[in-house]
């Protein structure tokens, strides 16, 4: 048995989905712990193409059961929508589970999510627009609608009632937009709750009869690391917890119950949306990286901003999530590439800065410092093992190594399953993990 966290380590868009779907053949259960609509995963299987937003990737096995859990915040009509594409394509979705606790986004919040991020103009954070945030805000201010509440029709008109009109005078009054209509909303919800009510359950009751019966269980998180509320770069972060301690809270589990943690980190680094980006690429390069990666979001398709290999925020994703081990992925949109820039520290005014500046501002004037290694100049597509690998990019993956100081257990190198060297398998036990030689760290320039 091994309980599995999956994480993002970096700003999201990992491929965090192709990783919690290679290893969910052998999990029994898949729980998203949090986030919402705003995330999305894409899965390729064969000549199929898939793209989730709310629902675990795990749901591609039949036989995996995959919650989403209280932590995650739930659009039902997009959700809806999800299930029915699946269904349109062949996947049966009668395994996925819904927590009762998990708070449920309205159509105000997606107008305040929208009129708000106008309204910040060059200040704008870069959210998806999706009501996110305000569904988050609902639930810290004790006014939220969750999914037990939607599946009680008197208890949510009772709840929309008042909150609808609370909601209104501030759509009227701050931002100038129409009033909704509480009757029409209600009849709205109560649609969506008789399609999803027999989702519905006490989901942190179901993982802890798994726990006890000894099952694999994955746990997904959305985003990345460096989106965390708390732990990323503030104030360009999501409203949720997408780091490894997250995963205990939305799922309701002890972290006594947690074996490993996962970090999944692509062999550059992207961002989608506002925010600092020390090893940002400009012209050329950066449009190379971005087309050669198909670098546009799964939800919004924003094209997303390519840079090198961050070994400062890679270092502190393993320290804040207690990763150990590694997925690195599209090692194969570097195969081109003459030589490849890894950033190994900061410089801020001139001075040298080997950790992650917890001030914004700081962060902002942070210079990269780079190591240069050569590329190999051949393709990767091809390769199912790190014999088959050509030595620099080899090389590449132990410097990454050495660098974040914690083994590589998989390198995939294309967007379909078997484009995948598994070097160890995180749920079943180590085969040959990739270590960092030495234990020691790469000399920063």
């Amino acid at each position: 048995m091994a309980n599995v966290v999956v994480i993002g380590a970096q700003w999201g868009d990992e491929g965090k989905g192709k990783i919690t779907d290679l290893l969910s053949r052998s999990a029994h259960v898949v729980v998203r712990y949090q986030g919402g609509v705003n995330a999305g995963h894409t899965v390729v299987v064969q000549d199929q193409t898939f793209k989730l937003h709310l629902i675990p990737s795990g749901i591609l096995y039949p036989e995996t059961e995959c919650v989403i859990g209280g932590g995650t915040v739930i659009d039902p009509k997009t959700l809806i929508t999800e299930l029915d594409t699946l269904e349109k394509l062949g996947v049966s979705t009668n395994n996925l589970l819904i927590s009762e606790t998990a708070h449920v986004t309205m159509p105000y919040h997606r107008m305040i999510d929208q009129a708000e991020e106008e309204r910040r103009g060059s200040k704008k954070i870069g959210t998806t627009r999706r009501g996110i945030g305000p569904t988050y805000a609902d639930k810290s201010e004790r006014i939220g609608i969750r999914m037990v509440d939607l599946m009680d029709s008197a208890a949510l008109s009772e709840q929309l009632e008042w909150t609808i009109q609370y909601k209104n005078v501030v759509l009227e009054k701050l931002y100038g937009l129409e009033p909704l209509d509480p009757k029409a909303v209600i009849e709205e919800y109560v649609g969506y709750a008789d399609r999803l009510r027999s989702h519905v359950i006490d989901s942190s009751l179901l993982i802890d009869h798994a726990i006890r019966e000894r099952k694999n269980i994955l746990f997904e998180g959305a985003q990345g690391t460096l989106l965390d509320l708390d732990h990323g770069t503030y104030p360009y972060v999501t409203s949720s917890n997408p780091v490894a301690g997250g995963a205990c809270v939305g799922s309701g589990v002890g972290p006594t119950v947690i074996d490993r943690v996962i970090g999944v980190a692509k062999a550059y680094t992207t961002r989608v949306g506002e925010g600092p980006f020390p090893t940002e690429l400009f012209g050329e390069m950066g449009n190379a990286l971005c087309d050669r990666g198909a670098e546009f979001g799964t939800t919004t398709g924003r094209r997303r901003r390519c840079g090198w290999f961050d070994g400062v925020i890679g270092r502190y994703a393993v320290r804040i999530n207690g990763i150990d081990c590694l997925a690195v992925t599209k090692l194969d949109v570097l195969d081109e590439l003459e030589e490849i820039n890894v950033c190994t520290a900061y410089r801020i005014d001139g001075e040298l800065h080997r950790e992650l500046p917890t001030s914004g501002r700081q962060f902002a004037r942070c210079e990269p410092v780079y190591t240069t290694l050569p590329g190999w100049k051949q393709s990767t597509a091809d390769c199912r093992s790190l014999d088959d690998l050509p030595k620099q990019a080899l090389g590449y993956l132990k410097f990454l190594a050495e660098l974040m100081e914690v083994p590589i257990a998989i390198v995939s190198l294309g967007a379909s399953r078997d484009q995948t060297i598994i070097v160890e398998d995180p749920i079943h036990g180590p085969k040959r993990a990739l270590l960092y030689e030495n234990g020691s760290t790469p000399q920063v320039a």
